[in-house]
């Protein structure tokens, strides 16, 4: 697979990220959790991420049991910062799908939740500690303090943000150097390609697009969610927003028949041509889908079709409206 740089490592231009394995989009057992996590490094997903709040430390237990000792040819990326203990101080934050999330960055709570998770992961060092979402509390620079003493202690190799603005990259930055940002980008959620691409290039910054397919919408699931499924949460995907979205959408599919491509490829792709320090982490429960999403960081889109994509894209303005702001 085509490699990018993150962390200071090598990794396959593709990522796998693993929340998807915590029931979010309807059951999911064990058994088959750990499969699909083997086949996706098998395929070649170098970067795995996870979080302390993704089933409360299942995840990462779970994508510690998958390793089988491959601790060293994956990069494990996992979070911290959202509470769920409800004696716990906290900040309330209203997100954009109509719900609450209850942070801290708290430098006492972070180290905590580090011993939990290298406990849940089984490992010595974390790869990369990613700070889930700045606490509105507190100056993200506490926060980062914290965060780069665990890197002094040799607990982890790097550090990240997630869900993060250019001006709070900038502060952390000057606190301790940031390997990489996570935040929502895809086709359907731009705007950091304008208000934070110029600061992680300047600074030498990786980007970590989560939700790189939409929620599965870019890779063509644009039926009514089911009953269990968080994406009933998101505005896109309910009533006359999700008929208006696939409307707008439609042609996508079309340039991905004209390339020779899947949608889900044709979405990733696009990703991948907008710099080399991206690397997306689409997460799926199908071997078959990972193998599809893999396949993407070999398409080599033709100028045409990027000039016609780009072309396109002012009409491809989603109705509803994003997790964070």
């Amino acid at each position: 697979m085509r490699q990018r740089n993150l962390a200071g490592r090598s990794v396959g231009a593709i990522g796998y990220g693993a929340m998807v394995l915590e029931g979010y989009y309807g059951p999911i057992d064990e058994a088959e959790s750990l499969s699909v996590l083997r086949a996706a490094l098998n395929a070649g997903a170098t970067l795995i991420d996870t979080s302390d709040a993704y089933g409360n430390g299942h995840n990462e237990r779970l994508v510690g049991r998958a390793l089988d000792g491959r601790t060293a040819s994956a990069l494990i990326a996992t979070k911290f910062g959202i509470v769920y203990e409800a004696d716990r101080p906290a900040t309330e934050f209203m997100t954009g799908w109509g719900f609450p999330l209850r942070l801290c960055g708290r430098p006492d709570y972070a180290r905590r939740c580090l011993d939990r998770s290298l406990a849940n992961l089984g490992v010595e060092r974390i790869d990369l500690w990613q700070l889930h979402f700045p606490d509105p509390a507190l100056p993200i620079a506490e926060t980062v303090g914290a965060m780069a003493g665990a890197v002094r202690a040799g607990k982890v190799a790097a550090i990240g943000l997630c869900n993060a603005n250019a001006q709070q990259v900038r502060q952390a930055h000057a606190e301790h150097p940031i390997a990489s940002v996570q935040n929502e980008f895809s086709l359907w959620r731009r705007e950091d390609e304008v208000r934070l691409f110029p600061t992680l290039r300047e600074l030498g910054i990786a980007y970590i697009p989560w939700s790189p397919l939409g929620s599965g919408f870019l890779a063509g699931t644009r039926s009514e969610p089911a009953d269990g499924d968080f994406r009933r949460y998101n505005p896109r995907f309910q009533a006359g927003n999700l008929d208006a979205n696939r409307a707008r959408f439609a042609p996508l599919d079309h340039l991905a028949r004209q390339a020779g491509i899947t949608p889900a490829q044709l979405a990733l792709a696009w990703i991948l041509s907008r710099g080399d320090f991206l690397v997306p982490i689409p997460g799926s429960r199908s071997a078959r889908h990972i193998e599809e999403n893999i396949g993407a960081a070999a398409v080599e889109l033709p100028s045409s079709l990027l000039a016609e994509l780009d072309s396109s894209l002012p009409t491809l303005d989603p109705q509803g409206g994003t997790l964070v702001t």
